[in-house]
């Protein structure tokens, strides 16, 4: 299996080394037939699907004589997190980012076939698949156990070392795969700004890339806010982007990507920006590379909690040896066809679309600057930026971006009527403004929120009333408006649980409720859940029907303990709920402990105390209500001979736990519990064991759960507006494809 998984990536690098080497020979000479390298192509696509395919195998067959099986798998996984261990470690991501890529180039080859540029744009594409393919062949998954391990013993391992606990999740399951599709896509339009500017074909970008740029800012996004909405619900930190380096790296070309669409757009109706659609387009993609140099070569391992360690110097070198290539290449094409690219001479309108397109993209390419600059300082300095800096010097660029993506639908292409546009949106900004004023009336203050929050109330009123307009005629073109609208939902979100979620910590008593931000938390207990975690049981009371929330904590080895938290959502609100940390209860210091058998008395210091028999009635009611389960009260008579006076202590046993509910007695001024019991069937009398807590003495502590609650206002926004903003990427793909 091993011999025969290295053998199928040697040959794809070469098949995709020599199908590269065709077809740029092809365009360089501009003679010979194509079929050769088209089937070299067919022939890389068939050997990297073997790879993968064999490698699934093995881990299906749990082989842990394998390496990487061994190393992110393990007997007990199921299914769908057997095959997400495919994409787990580094060998097993270059495994599959290049069977993404190769799947792109088959696409990509159908939809170039018999068109002049064809040898061009793939020969270029296949240089990139074989640069990956050469990532593969040194980082190879398909090494034995006693190769990665030398120090292993000689017998077969029984049994794997597992899958992160942190990976073990459904959203990890497609994470992976989409951001990868989006990191393979990306190349396809550097490949064709590549072949543009070698050919001196300078409209090929926008005319033929423009569906494979939306393509790929899709999938990236979708990537992007999947693995955002896992972090959410896994990671217990309480949020969903944390501005982490390796978050950061795979945003930074989504922002380039985006600001290329408008700009592809604006050459498309005006021809201009012909020099920063070719730099976007090569920019995009170097940054991917750069993104996997981050993440992949190990070079971030202390500042991000994502990055992947100890690639080994052969990657190290060879990503930057490809991120080299890919500067080098881009820069020099650039700099031989700068003259060339010079934009036809025209008037400047400050007010017409395509500059304010022009100017949109100014301020994505400064949002991408300012978080490429804080992910890529740690490699430079000692020094972190915290994620203060992100919101401080983002937000007034998100205020620009929201701003220009309403007020631009309402400008002209190649003309400008500022009273024409004023007078249209006046209507928006009205009711941007009143919307914003009653934010205001109910108490928010913030200059800077208030700002974000009208900017993006203008570009979703302007998008749903042109897009209204549309959707009478084409429903293809409503794709732009569409994904405007879901933009600024998102950007809506993103403020409110930024700027206005509340969150409180907790410690809660065994069975005692506790008010926390509006709510009433009542810990109940904590039980195993099959896959040897623990779910810690809150009941939530208070806005509506009561609830429950089952927070977990487990060990997970070397990473110590894992807090995965529970979210009950609303329309307007999540309530989230992180455990922190249990304190696990204990008896009194130094208390006296007795046992009393059923009719009898014992001396209890001065006192007398008679155990008279079980209370099951009352008190097992009160238990229920107090702490869930059952309950049992030991009925006791106390007497110094001139007094007297009866105690019912009571025990709750509840999901395999028992918590013991003390009980005041005046005569002793000392507090009962009754710690246990044993009932018998007619062989003698049962008999219970209590135990008396004086004042003086330290007392018996319940268990509690430390916790984190918080509220996320209209978090709902930001999954909502993400998923409206991908389903207005799709249309425009639709559309666009057809213009193609």
């Amino acid at each position: 299996m091993t011999v025969l998984g290295n053998l199928g990536v040697w040959v794809s690098v070469a098949a995709a080394g020599f199908s590269a080497a065709l077809y740029l020979r092809a365009a360089t000479v501009q003679a010979g037939t194509l079929v050769l390298p088209r089937r070299l192509v067919s022939a890389a696509a068939l050997t990297v699907s073997f790879a993968s395919v064999l490698l699934l195998i093995l881990l299906l067959r749990h082989d842990f004589t394998n390496g990487y099986v061994y190393s992110y798998s393990d007997s007990r996984l199921p299914l769908h997190f057997l095959i997400s261990s495919f994409y787990a470690g580094q060998e097993g991501s270059f495994l599959f980012w290049a069977l993404c890529s190769i799947i792109i180039a088959l696409i990509l080859r159908a939809s170039m076939h018999r068109r002049g540029d064809e040898a061009a744009v793939m020969g270029v594409f296949m240089t990139v698949q074989t640069a990956l393919l050469l990532l593969v062949a040194v980082k190879s998954p398909f090494r034995s156990v006693w190769e990665m391990f030398p120090q292993a013993p000689p017998t077969v391992p029984p049994d794997g070392r597992g899958l992160n606990p942190l990976l073990q999740n459904f959203w990890m399951v497609i994470h992976p795969p989409v951001l990868f599709l989006g990191f393979a896509a990306m190349a396809a339009p550097f490949s064709f700004a590549v072949a543009g500017l070698w050919r001196r074909s300078y409209g090929i970008l926008p005319a033929r890339a423009f569906p494979w740029v939306l393509f790929a800012t899709l999938v990236l996004g979708l990537g992007i806010m999947l693995g955002a909405y896992w972090a959410y619900g896994v990671l217990g930190w309480g949020g969903y982007w944390g501005w982490d380096p390796v978050e950061n790296s795979s945003l930074v070309p989504w922002l380039t990507g985006v600001a290329l669409l408008h700009t592809m757009l604006a050459q498309l109706r005006t021809q201009k920006y012909v020099r920063t659609n070719f730099a976007l387009a090569l920019v995009s993609f170097f940054l991917v590379v750069y993104s996997t140099f981050l993440t992949r070569s190990g070079i971030l391992g202390d500042a991000s909690v994502h990055s992947f360690t100890d690639p080994g110097a052969s990657v190290y070198w060879l990503l930057l040896g490809f991120l080299g290539l890919i500067a080098v290449t881009s820069t020099g094409f650039m700099v031989a066809r700068w003259n060339e690219l010079r934009p036809r001479v025209a008037d400047t309108l400050l007010l017409s679309r395509e500059v304010s397109l022009g100017a949109g993209t100014i301020v994505l390419v400064l949002c991408a600057l300012v978080v490429l600059f804080g992910t890529s300082l740690p490699i430079f300095s000692k020094v972190r930026v915290e994620p203060s800096f992100y919101d401080v010097s983002t937000l007034p660029l998100a205020v620009v971006i929201a701003l220009l993506t309403g007020y631009s639908l309402y400008m002209q292409w190649e003309m400008q009527d500022g009273r024409s546009t004023l007078r249209r949106s006046v209507l928006a900004l009205v009711a941007a403004g009143l919307a914003t004023a009653v934010i205001v009336a109910i108490g928010v203050n913030d200059i800077p929120a208030l700002l974000l929050i009208f900017t993006s109330l203008f570009a979703l009123f302007v998008n749903v009333e042109i897009g209204a307009k549309i959707a009478r005629g084409n429903p293809l073109f409503l794709g732009g408006k569409v994904a405007h609208a879901g933009l600024a939902l998102f950007l809506l979100g993103v403020i409110a649980t930024g700027k206005f979620g509340s969150k409180a910590h907790s410690t809660l008593q065994l069975g005692v409720p506790q008010e926390v931000l509006g709510h009433t938390l009542t810990y109940t207990g904590h039980t195993p859940t099959p896959d040897g975690k623990f779910a810690f049981t809150v009941r939530v009371e208070g806005r509506g029907d009561p609830f429950t929330l089952s927070p977990v904590m487990f060990e997970a080895g070397e990473q110590g303990v894992m807090r995965t938290p529970d979210i009950a959502s609303f329309l307007t609100r999540d309530l989230y709920l992180a455990p922190l940390g249990l304190e696990e209860g204990k008896p009194g210091a130094g208390a006296e402990t007795y046992t009393i058998a059923k009719g009898s008395s014992v001396q209890m210091g001065g006192i007398r105390a008679r155990f008279v028999r079980f209370d099951m009635d009352s008190h097992a009611r009160e238990g229920m209500t107090a702490g869930g389960g059952t309950a049992i009260g030991s009925v006791l008579e106390l007497s110094d001979g001139a007094r007297r006076e009866t105690v019912v202590p009571v025990l709750i046993r509840a999901n395999g736990k028992q918590e013991y509910l003390p009980t005041p007695s005046k005569l002793m001024n000392a507090t009962i519990m009754l710690v246990g019991m044993n009932v018998t069937m007619g062989e003698g009398p049962s008999s219970v064991i209590v135990e008396v807590q004086r004042p003086s003495e330290d007392p018996a502590t319940p268990e509690a759960l430390a916790v984190e609650a918080s509220i996320k206002p209209w978090v709902s926004l930001v999954w909502g507006g993400t998923l409206v903003m991908m389903v207005g990427f799709v249309l425009a793909i639709l559309k666009r494809s057809q213009e193609a």
